[in-house]
């Protein structure tokens, strides 16, 4: 059974001015999803999340929430609710009355309010005596949780989220968004997270659209998109990669165009006779040793070890100028030193192709 459409953008084109923002946005969000739109500053990951909450409206195409066209629906007329970087909560109201704000809107009783609080607070693991506790006496992740369940009171059916857990520190917000998919899971309802980071969306979501440039650069899971970027823009983009121009000949055989390693096999997949980039990701690669083969391999010189937790990463310098890096779990380590000659190798299995025609 196919999977339910809960938003549609068509052709979604967004100017200010002589600027155009978005190019023909095409993006179906699925009901119950957790969609995360990243991308670097001015991709228009902002531009489009304005779109969807009703901020703004597009210049031309049409966007379909459960199939009804809301392109002049304003935000407070929509079933929807946007967590801002800045949580917006009134400093001095307490917990209880931040979170049952958009319910006093709506007109809901006031006993009503306060049952849904508590209901709220339980969901978001904050002690139920937080209810009449000043929001400005609450820690940031508190606060941020406070946010959350303000969002959520209002029942809305997609929420919207514009890099809520940037300001926080790396452990907190680590914290956070294991809590945040958990949140997901347990109410069902479809999330549209705007980061620009990408170990935020890798660690969240359902699947990730990667933006530059007003456009949909790729779209799919964290998986596929770092398995199998469609361009050298995303390759990079999702994390560290290692990348080298090749050639296909007539008869299959690949060639590193700055010979900068040595191949043997062919590429499956990649037209005889064409260009394209060769991807390997820093932890398939190996130090090889007097006797060792792989299918790829290149020579240079180890310029610098970097300590990462339970990794360790390598900078190696090859003959013709470029930098390698390579990844091995601690136990793992290269065994030898800092300025030493090495040969790195690597399978074609864990290699990706990208075509030269969709390098950018």
């Amino acid at each position: 059974m196919a999977p339910t459409v809960a938003l549609r953008l068509t052709n979604v084109v967004k100017r200010f001015g002589n600027f155009t923002a978005l190019h023909g946005i095409d993006l179906d969000i699925q009901d119950g999803e957790f969609l995360t739109i990243v991308g670097p500053s001015g991709s228009g990951k902002t531009t489009m999340v304005r779109l969807l909450v009703g901020m703004d409206e597009p210049s031309e195409g049409t966007i379909h929430l459960n199939g009804e066209l809301i392109n002049d629906v304003p935000a407070n007329k929509r079933p929807t609710c946007m967590v801002f970087q800045s949580l917006a909560l009134f400093p001095h109201r307490t917990v209880g009355q931040n979170i049952e704000f958009p319910l006093k809107i709506r007109g809901v009783s006031a006993q009503e309010r306060r049952e849904r609080a508590h209901e709220l607070l339980a969901l978001l693991h904050l002690p139920a005596d937080y209810y009449g506790k000043n929001v400005m006496q609450c820690s940031g992740g508190e606060r941020q949780r406070v946010a959350l369940a303000r969002a959520l009171a209002f029942d809305p059916e997609i929420l919207f989220f514009d890099e809520p857990l940037s300001a926080l520190d790396y452990r907190l917000r680590k914290t956070l968004e294991k809590e945040l998919k958990d949140l997901h899971r347990r109410t069902g309802k479809t999330f549209v997270y705007i980061t620009h980071s990408l170990e935020e969306a890798m660690v969240m979501s359902d699947r990730i659209a990667i933006m530059k440039e007003g456009r949909i650069a790729q779209l799919g899971t964290a998986d596929e998109i770092y398995s199998a970027p469609r361009t050298r823009f995303v390759a990079e983009f999702m994390g560290e990669v290692n990348l080298f121009p090749v050639t296909s000949a007539p008869d299959g055989a690949l060639a590193a165009r700055d010979g900068s390693l040595a191949i043997a096999g062919t590429a499956p997949g990649l037209a005889p006779g064409s260009r394209a980039t060769l991807m390997i990701r820093p932890e398939f690669i190996r130090f090889l040793g007097a006797g060792d083969t792989a299918d790829c391999v290149a020579e240079g010189t180890v310029r610098d070890e970097f300590a990462l937790g339970s990794r360790l990463q390598y900078e190696v310098d090859l003959a013709d100028g470029q930098t390698v890096t390579v990844e091995k779990l601690r136990e793992d380590r290269f065994p030898g030193a800092i300025g030493d000659s090495v040969r790195l190798g690597w399978d074609l299995d864990h290699v990706h192709f990208i075509p030269e025609a969709e390098e950018s």
